[in-house]
């Protein structure tokens, strides 16, 4: 019997061998007797070595993930005490040796917080659970936490997007899917809407939708629908529209401005030179100004608004072109924000334009003669948009005082780099 275990032993270690051979690989045999001795465990393989990647080179260049989430400077690191330094824009040389390339980092007045609070996390379940979106989410808002948070409940602003989360236009700096023929509308989302906003308790919601050029309306009498089912249930809530320009059919902005809504807004984006590089080439600048001049005369003292982006390439003069044209419109609100490129398919940034120069165009639209600006580098058409209006504007007009009753037009202007965080020494 012993004389049969040791050939078994042999043609088993001989099998082992030659698998080995046949498979190219180095096989470690673990001697090992009849005897009760514990085997010696094999020793540790090294890790393989990685090639290093230009990948790898730019996030080890580039900023920590920390300079990200950060609400101030952290700790230890020295503040700075000149306003010059804070409004400095720092470079970096990222890629891999040979093929350098210096960018621009993101400047600081740029960084905010991570979303969160339970206003927040209330309004996204809601939203999921009714099957609604916000163009704070499709469109990457960096604001969408004080949005939705606010110094109140009340003082919370929301903005819904309407007709699906697919636009039919292709924006060079929007970030919303897009589709020649995007999915049919859902019947039941002016009522979900509505629901959702009068459980929220918020004091201002801003309505927007993708382009919809597949429908005969564009949208307009769904628009029209969920406005009206709004202020069934919550006649408290002032109502924003943002809409499209309806492939240029002012009779179906006409119905959206007689809708009940409080505030009519459509955006020019840009200036009128830059347009056909920045916006879809359906939209046209004077197209858009047609759409905010009838929306001021398909009811009497509706609030027009619109917003333009800074840092596309738009120079001094053409900014003060596009500011006297919305005022020759009667156009009440104008917005300044500076563009931020969503992603690498988007166009790029041309500058990053310094909060100054926000506070000084801020002052220049006033001096226009528009009711209120808010201009900074993180304002968006929407933007907190409801601490602006609720006071100075809307409730004072409901309480039959006009609109230039108390400064209304200044009082907020003073405070919007204030409420931002923004604001230049």
């Amino acid at each position: 019997m012993a004389a049969i275990g040791a050939r078994c032993c042999c043609r088993a270690s001989s099998q082992l061998i030659w698998t080995s051979k046949r498979a190219h690989h180095q096989v470690a045999v673990i001697s090992r007797s009849f005897a009760t001795a514990a085997p010696q465990p094999p020793a540790a393989a090294s890790p393989p070595r990685r090639m290093p990647t230009s990948f790898r080179d730019k996030l080890n260049a580039g900023p920590a993930f920390a300079e990200f989430v950060s609400s101030g400077p952290s700790e230890g690191a020295e503040t700075t005490t000149s306003s010059e330094d804070a409004y400095a824009l720092r470079t970096a040389m990222v890629g891999p040796e040979g093929r350098k390339r210096e960018i621009t980092r993101l400047p600081e007045w740029l960084k905010t917080a991570m979303p969160a609070g339970e206003n927040y996390k209330k309004i996204k379940s809601d939203l999921r659970g009714l099957n609604l979106h916000t163009v704070c989410e499709e469109a990457r808002c960096p604001n969408i936490s004080d949005c939705w948070g606010g110094s109140s409940k009340a003082a919370a602003t929301a903005t819904i997007m309407l007709m699906g989360d697919t636009c039919t236009r292709g924006c060079r700096f929007c970030s919303v899917k897009t589709s020649k023929a995007p999915p049919p509308l859902d019947p039941h989302e002016p009522e979900h809407t509505a629901e959702a906003l009068s459980r929220w308790g918020l004091g201002y919601v801003v309505l927007t939708s993708v382009d919809r050029d597949d429908l005969a309306d564009g949208g307009a009498r769904h628009f029209a629908e969920t406005i009206s089912k709004i202020k069934q249930k919550a006649p408290s809530i002032l109502v924003e529209a943002l809409t499209g320009d309806f492939g240029g059919d002012l009779g179906m902005v006409e119905v959206v401005a007689r809708s009940g809504l409080d505030v009519y807004a459509h955006n020019v984006e840009t200036v009128e030179a830059l347009t056909p590089f920045v916006r879809d080439r359906r939209a046209k600048f004077r197209q858009s100004l047609d759409v905010l001049e009838a929306a001021k005369e398909a009811r009497q003292g509706l609030i027009t608004k619109t917003s333009i982006m800074l840092g596309l390439g738009e120079t001094e003069e053409q900014i003060w072109d596009a500011l006297r044209a919305l005022r020759s419109r009667s156009v009440d609100v104008i917005t300044f924000g500076q563009y931020m490129r969503p992603t690498k398919r988007h166009m790029a940034v041309a500058e990053y334009v310094s909060p100054r120069t926000f506070d000084l165009w801020r002052d220049r639209a006033l001096e226009l003669g528009f009711l209120y600006c808010a201009s900074g580098p993180l304002v968006r058409s929407s933007y907190k948009a409801g601490e602006a209006f609720i006071e100075n504007v809307l409730k004072k007009r409901r309480s039959g005082a006009g609109p230039g009753d108390g400064n209304a037009g200044d009082a907020p202007s003073r405070r919007t780099n204030e409420t931002i965080g923004l604001g230049g020494p």
